[in-house]
C-alpha cells in the first residue's frame, strides 16, 4: 500500500515538472528566444522591458489559455470515459462542440468582437447540452447509450448546419472562421475564465475518486455498494459539459486530447480515478501548451491552429490505442 502511494506521488510529481515545463518552454520560444536566466529575472520583477511585453503580456497569457484548455478537455475526457464506461468517449460526444460551433460562426457572421463570439461560443454548447439532455430522457431516465446516440445524432445536426454557414459566408471571414474551427489560441483572451472552471472542478471531483472507481464498474454494482448513482451521474454530466463548452470558449475546437490522454494514462497507470483525474489535467495541459508552442513557432511567421497539430499527433496515437484494445 505504501509502494502504491508512494509510486502515485511520483508520477504526479513528474507529470507537474512537466506542466511547467511545458509552460516554461511556451514562454520562452518564439521569434525572439528568452533565456532561463532571463525568464527567471523578468518572474522575480526585473528584466528588459521587451522580455518583460514577451512573457507577461504576449506569451505568458497565451500558454496559461493552452495549459488550462488543455487540462479542462482532458479532465472532460476522463469523466465521460467513466460516465459512459467507454475508454474512447470524447467530450465532444454530446454535441457540446457543434452547438458552440454554430453559436460562434453567428456571431462571426454579424461582425462581433471577439468577446461577444466567446460569449456566443459558451451559451451554444450549454444549449446543446440541454438539448440533447431533453431528447435523450426517457423512462428511467437517462442511460448512457442513449445519451451517446443523441450526442452523436444533434453533433452531426450542428455539423451540417456549420457546412451550410461555411458555404453562404464571405470569402473574406471564411479564414477566421475556418481557423476557429480547428482551434485556434492566437485570439484567445483573459486565460482566468478557464482556470476559474478547471481548479474548481479538480477540486470537486478529487474527493470523489473512491465513488468513481465503483461507478465505472456499473451503475448497479454502484448502488449496491452504497454509491448515491443518480446524482453522481448528473454531476458528471453538468462537469463534463460546463468544462467542454469553456475549453471551446476560450480556443475553439480542439480534438483529440480530451480522447487520448485518459485513456493513454489508464494504459499506463492503471484505472484509480483519484489518481487519472489529476494526471489528466496536468498531462492534457502539458500536451496542449506544447502543441500551441509548435503551431505558433513551425512556420513563423505563420501561425497554425492548434488543433491541426493536436490532430497531428491524435491521430496515429488514436489508431494505436485501437489496436491495443483488440
Amino acid at each position: 500500500m505504501a509502494d502504491a502511494e508512494s509510486k502515485r506521488r511520483l508520477i504526479l510529481l513528474a507529470l507537474l515538472l512537466l506542466a511547467l515545463l511545458s509552460l516554461a518552454v511556451a514562454v520562452a520560444v518564439g521569434s525572439v528566444a528568452v533565456s532561463p536566466t532571463q525568464l527567471l529575472a523578468v518572474l522575480g520583477g526585473g528584466g528588459e522591458p521587451l522580455h518583460h511585453d514577451l512573457i507577461l503580456t504576449l506569451r505568458g497569457p497565451r500558454a496559461m489559455a493552452a495549459f488550462a484548455t488543455g487540462g479542462l478537455l482532458a479532465l472532460a475526457g476522463a469523466l465521460m470515459q467513466i460516465l459512459l464506461r467507454n475508454p474512447l468517449a470524447d467530450p465532444y460526444v454530446l454535441g457540446v462542440s457543434g452547438g458552440a460551433a454554430v453559436a460562434a460562426l453567428l456571431a462571426l457572421l454579424c461582425g462581433a468582437g471577439i468577446t461577444l463570439v466567446s460569449g456566443s461560443a459558451f451559451a451554444g454548447a450549454l444549449l446543446s447540452t440541454l438539448l440533447v439532455f431533453g431528447l435523450a430522457h426517457g423512462v428511467g431516465g437517462w442511460t448512457p447509450t442513449r445519451l451517446l446516440l443523441t450526442g452523436v445524432v444533434v453533433a452531426a445536426g450542428w455539423g451540417a448546419m456549420v457546412t451550410f454557414m461555411l458555404a453562404l459566408s464571405p470569402a473574406r471571414q471564411l479564414p477566421g472562421m475556418l481557423y476557429w474551427l480547428m482551434g485556434d489560441l492566437s485570439y484567445a483572451g483573459s486565460p482566468w475564465p478557464a482556470w476559474l472552471v478547471l481548479v474548481p472542478a479538480l477540486l470537486l471531483t478529487l474527493p470523489l475518486g473512491g465513488s468513481l472507481n465503483v461507478l465505472a464498474r456499473g451503475p448497479l454494482q454502484a448502488a449496491a455498494l452504497g454509491v448515491a448513482v443518480r446524482p453522481l451521474q448528473w454531476l458528471l454530466y453538468g462537469l463534463a459539459s460546463l468544462l467542454t463548452a469553456m475549453a471551446v470558449t476560450t480556443a475553439g475546437s480542439v480534438g483529440f486530447v480530451g480522447l487520448v490522454v485518459p485513456h493513454m494514462l489508464r494504459l499506463l497507470l492503471g484505472n484509480d480515478q483519484r489518481l487519472i483525474l489529476p494526471a489528466s489535467v496536468l498531462a492534457g495541459g502539458s500536451l496542449l501548451t506544447l502543441a500551441d508552442t509548435v503551431a505558433r513557432t513551425a512556420l513563423a511567421p505563420e501561425q497554425l491552429p492548434v488543433g491541426v497539430i493536436t490532430a497531428l499527433l491524435g491521430v496515429p496515437s488514436f489508431l494505436y490505442l485501437l489496436y491495443r484494445s483488440r
